[in-house]
């Protein structure tokens, strides 16, 4: 074992009164073993550059399980989605001749749309403000 020094550590009250409780709750044999515990955890989280070397292995698996999880989720979601919209693109495409103007324009206002509420759209609120609603309503 190597020679300590000493040295004056001043902390507020309070913080001396919870070093001295969590000393006991945490086992050590006095507040010296204590904050030098806690000074080479501090250490070792510096040294590391950041807290996923401090994480216990079996937390790391569980959160690396369940974020494997969502991913999977999320691409077959996603897969599933994608298939839906390529139909419904194929069914427009099919079902009316649109000319390349239109196409650009229509584009064009998407991304505008997209930008404006972030992805949040809603077809009840494009079908309310389309141009031609009155008409086909009526």
């Amino acid at each position: 074992m190597s020679k300590k020094e000493k040295f004056a550590l001043y902390l507020p009250p309070e913080k001396k009164a919870e070093l001295e409780r969590r000393c006991h709750e945490d086992g050590s044999r006095s507040a010296t073993a204590f904050v030098e515990n806690a000074v080479d955890f501090y250490l070792g989280y510096l040294s590391a550059g950041g807290a996923d070397l401090f994480l216990s292995k079996a937390l790391q698996s569980y959160l690396d399980g369940r974020l494997g999880m969502l991913e999977k989720r999320l691409s077959a979601m996603l897969f599933k989605l994608a298939v839906e919209n390529d139909m419904t693109m194929h069914i427009m495409a099919d079902s009316f001749q649109l000319d390349e103007d239109y196409l650009r324009r229509m584009r064009s206002q998407s991304v505008k749309n997209v930008k404006q509420t972030n992805g949040q759209l809603s077809f009840e609120r494009i079908a309310r403000s389309a141009a031609w609603e009155d008409e086909w309503q009526d």
